[in-house]
C-alpha cells in the first residue's frame, strides 16, 4: 500500500526521503509506475504549495529552472527559447504540463532527453541544503542521499552553438531511440570547446569526451567531422529494448550525429 505525506517545503521533503519514498513533481513517470504495481514505492511525498520551484530566472549568460518547472513552462518563455526543441520533444502536450525538470533528470532509459541537454549546457543543480552539484557528476549514480533538486542552472549559448535530435519510431513524440545534444561554440569559424551528449544511449545520458575531442579545432563540414563521427561507437555501448536493438542504435548514432552537426534536421 502506498501512503501519502504532504509537506511545506523542500527541506522538510528531504528529510522525509528515504527507501521506498518518493517525491511528486508532475508524475508522469512516477504514477504510472504506481498504477501498474510498482513495489519499489511505499511513500509519496508531495510539496503542498511546489508553485515557487517551478520559476525560470535569468543570471547573465545562465538560466536557473526550478525543478518543478514544467516542460509547458519552458516553452512559453522566451529566456529559453533555445531549449524549445528539447522541452517540445518530451511527449504530448498533456505529458509536457506535467513533466517538470527535476523529474526528466531521474528519468530512466530510455526518457530523459531533456536531461541530455542540460548536460552539455554545464548544468549544476541546486540541492536542497543549499550545496551544489554538476549534473554529470550526478547522473551516473543518481544519489543525493537525503538532498533533493531545488533548481538547475545551465549555459545560455549563442547563435546555432546548441543543437539537439531526438529520434524516435513513434511519431510525433514517442520514447527515445537516441536522442543528441551538442554545445558547439566556435572562434574563427572553427570549434572549440565542444560539448556532446546522447541519451538512450546508455543507462542514463553520457557525454562522448572521444567526439568531443575529435571535434576541436575543426570546421563543421563532412570532411572536418568524419574523425569525430568515426569514434562515436568506442564511447558507447547501448541497451536493447523493446524500441531497438543496442547493435542497431551503435549503427545509426554516427549517422545522427552527422546531421546534427552539419546542421541537418535538427529539431
Amino acid at each position: 500500500m502506498v501512503t501519502i505525506t504532504t509537506v511545506d517545503t523542500l527541506q522538510e521533503a528531504a528529510a522525509s526521503s528515504g527507501q521506498g519514498s518518493s517525491l511528486l513533481g508532475g508524475g508522469t513517470l512516477l504514477m504510472r509506475g504506481v498504477n501498474y504495481g510498482d513495489q519499489d514505492v511505499s511513500r509519496i511525498v508531495r510539496l503542498r504549495q511546489p508553485t515557487p520551484l517551478a520559476g525560470i530566472s535569468s543570471e547573465g549568460e545562465r538560466i536557473r529552472l526550478g525543478a518543478f518547472a514544467t516542460m509547458a513552462t519552458i516553452m512559453k518563455s522566451g529566456d529559453t527559447a533555445f531549449l524549445h526543441p528539447v522541452a517540445r520533444a518530451v511527449g504530448g502536450p498533456a505529458i509536457r504540463n506535467m513533466a517538470t525538470v527535476g523529474g526528466n533528470i531521474f528519468a530512466p532509459h530510455p526518457y530523459g532527453d531533456f536531461a541530455v541537454a542540460l548536460l552539455v549546457l554545464d548544468a549544476r543543480l541546486r540541492m536542497s541544503d543549499g550545496s551544489e552539484m554538476d549534473l554529470d557528476r550526478l547522473l551516473p549514480v543518481r544519489d543525493t542521499e537525503t538532498r533533493l533538486v531545488e533548481s538547475v542552472s545551465a549555459l545560455r549559448p549563442a547563435g546555432d552553438d546548441f543543437r539537439f535530435l531526438k529520434v524516435t519510431r513513434v511519431k510525433p513524440r514517442g520514447a527515445s531511440v537516441l536522442s543528441i545534444a551538442a554545445w558547439l561554440p566556435r572562434r574563427a569559424g572553427r570549434v572549440s570547446g565542444a560539448r556532446v551528449a546522447f541519451g538512450a544511449m546508455a543507462p542514463t545520458p553520457v557525454r562522448v569526451p572521444e567526439v568531443e575531442a575529435a571535434l576541436e579545432g575543426v570546421n563543421l563540414d563532412q570532411n572536418g567531422i568524419e574523425r569525430a563521427l568515426q569514434s562515436v561507437a568506442n564511447n558507447l555501448n547501448p541497451p536493447d529494448d523493446s524500441l531497438a536493438s543496442g547493435w542497431y542504435r551503435k549503427a545509426v548514432a554516427p549517422v545522427h550525429l552527422g546531421r546534427l552537426l552539419l546542421g541537418q534536421g535538427t529539431r
